[in-house]
């Protein structure tokens, strides 16, 4: 909890300070009511007592009141101001953490925990802070002046006060035993619980394809029912406190009063009576001040464990270190915009003990057309996605430019790269801000971009044109439109770099030879690397490179290759007629 509220900036430093500050004089003021309380007895009490100064005691302590409730307002109202803004900040910081993420890091937390730590864990910072803070800093203030006021007075009164003490200390204990680790389980639960949901709508298709409905409910049931057993055992231990709390008070003011009774009788002085009796009230009500601040930390302890366990996952994010360090260069040295060469690369997925790419080298010249090709799992993916560094390679180096990619700024080295991923991927918005997406292109340039990418077709068709909407993972396209607005993002770049990824497969073949015909006549002079699984999407290439286990085992042109890898052959049978064979 320490940790995160290092995060505070000068401004919640502020509002926390003023926070303090009031609280310490609402403290104040709601503890001086049982002194003026006290004169009013002893006025009262005693013969002779003037009016006026029982009626300006009742008004003092009834100001005194008044201005604590005014306080205990203005202390709430700054820790919410204080709760707010601080969980602002700090999502925007796990925010702007996660964005600079690898897809290393992405896959160490998972999507769903990531989500429930900058959404449901900064909740709970919020809430602990705008109710437990005050309660924090108000507790020992009062326990304080209360056991000084108490000080001195009959040790009888002391004794049993400490005894009730001592019993509300054990059962805070015994709550912090049993509860702090059930609290703690309670985030790593949700995170379960949206892992499970999140599946579940994402695959919502499938799981109504394969009518996998109760299965899909059976699994989210289990994970649902161990979070609602984790929350009731835990909420069970704080149930005991309040009434455990209560009694306590109520038994120790008995015993004050059955005490005070006593000792009232066993003194001679009426005088000495007044005092004792007067003693007596303000004894209880301090007593009983000292106890109810330990039944706050009934709240305290309820919510810290949980609070503090959110805190520790917050930290985690913004604590993580980057595996990709980002390199200073943001331009090029003296060689041919658009190159890219592999030099005997390797690369391992964290936590594997298997290269998935062995001992890669190869070259793209400036304006050529290098493709990929191999079975599934040969590791074309994973290689054209070391060249924008969405991992760095295990052995080897890559150049772009001739520059090492470690050396590169990430946005510069990003920016020379137009990226096509094998899964389209489309934002809410509509067609021109997909289209136009981190590109900052005028109107012409995304109207040229998606009718060389083809889409113009279908767009011109949709209500608004480059205007209209696209929801939610653009699910009110189809496939294939997506993957050529995809394209003409790309497209609209207007990069040194093309990487198309697969990015065909859900075009016809019409369509999939007008659009490549477009792009080479378009985009003449900019590198591209395809990685496809059809030879006729590739088969028009300078040079292909045939990948099987990770590996190289044939590169050339189409020609070339039909003579000399037996893998590239094998790839063609299975797609090509004898004649084109």
């Amino acid at each position: 909890m320490l940790k995160i509220l290092r995060q505070m900036g000068r401004h919640e430093w502020a509002l926390l300070a003023a926070s303090i500050a009031v609280i310490i004089c609402q403290v104040y003021m709601d503890l001086k009511v049982p002194d003026y309380m006290a004169s009013i007895t002893r006025l009262v009490e005693t013969e002779g007592s003037d009016p006026g100064a029982v009626w300006q005691a009742g008004v003092l302590m009834l100001g005194c009141a008044l201005l604590s409730m005014l306080l205990t307002f203005a202390a709430g109202y700054i820790t919410a101001m204080l709760a707010a803004t601080f969980s602002r900040n700090l999502r925007s910081r796990l925010f702007e953490k996660v964005e600079s993420f690898s897809l290393q890091e992405m896959d160490r937390f998972s999507t769903a925990s990531l989500i429930t730590r900058s959404t449901n864990d900064v909740a709970q910072l919020q809430n602990f802070i705008s109710g437990g803070l005050a309660m924090i800093i108000r507790t020992p203030i009062t326990i304080s002046i209360a056991l000084m006021k108490i000080t001195g007075k009959h040790w009888q009164w002391r004794a049993v006060t400490a005894g009730a003490v001592f019993i509300v200390i054990c059962v805070v204990v015994f709550i912090i035993r049993y509860a702090h680790p059930r609290f703690r389980k309670m985030q790593t639960l949700t995170d379960e619980l949206n892992r499970t949901m999140r599946e579940s709508l994402t695959g919502i298709r499938v799981v109504r394809a394969y009518n996998a409905e109760a299965f899909q409910e059976s699994k989210f049931d289990e994970a649902n029912d161990r979070l609602t057993r984790n929350h009731k055992s835990a909420q069970l231990a704080m149930s005991v406190m309040q009434p455990v709390m209560r009694f306590t008070n109520n038994a120790l003011n008995v015993a004050i009063y059955c005490i005070g009774g006593i000792i009232i009788a066993s003194v001679a002085g009426g005088e000495d009576r007044i005092s004792t009796f007067s003693d007596m009230v303000v004894f209880s009500t301090y007593a009983s001040k000292i106890l109810f601040s330990f039944m706050g930390l009934n709240f305290i302890f309820m919510m810290l464990p949980r609070a503090s366990v959110c805190a520790q996952r917050i930290n985690e994010v913004l604590d993580t270190e980057l595996s990709l360090r980002n390199g200073s260069a943001a331009e090029q040295p003296d060689c041919p915009e658009g190159t890219v060469e592999f030099r005997h690369v390797s690369f391992r997925y964290p936590g594997n003990e298997e290269d998935i790419i062995r001992d890669v080298s190869f070259t793209a010249g400036k304006g050529q057309v290098v493709a990929l090709i191999g079975a599934t799992g040969s590791g074309k993916t994973s290689l054209v996605n070391l060249i924008p560094r969405f991992y760095d390679p295990s052995e080897g180096e890559i150049l772009v430019d001739g520059r090492n990619v470690r050396d590169y700024d990430l946005q510069a080295l990003r920016s020379k790269i137009g990226y096509a991923p094998q899964r389209a991927v489309l934002f809410t918005g509509t067609v021109r801000s997909n289209v136009d997406y981190g590109s900052g292109s005028v109107h012409h340039d995304v109207r040229r971009a998606v009718e060389i990418a083809q889409a113009a077709e279908f767009v011109d068709r949709m209500d608004g044109g480059l205007d209209a909407r696209i929801v939610r993972g653009g699910m009110n396209v189809s496939g294939g439109q997506r993957q050529r607005l995809s394209l003409a993002r790309a497209v609209c770049r207007e990069p040194e770099i093309y990487i198309f990824d697969d990015t065909f497969s859900a075009l016809d073949y019409k369509t999939d030879r007008i659009l490549r015909a477009a792009l080479r006549k378009e985009t003449a002079g900019v590198t591209t690397l395809i990685v496809a699984q059809r030879i006729g999407t590739i088969r028009d290439a300078d040079c292909i490179l045939v990948l099987d286990e990770g590996r190289i085992v044939g590169r050339g042109t189409h020609d070339t290759l039909m003579k000399t890898c037996e893998v590239y052959r094998e790839i063609a049978r299975t797609q090509l007629s004898e004649e084109d064979l």
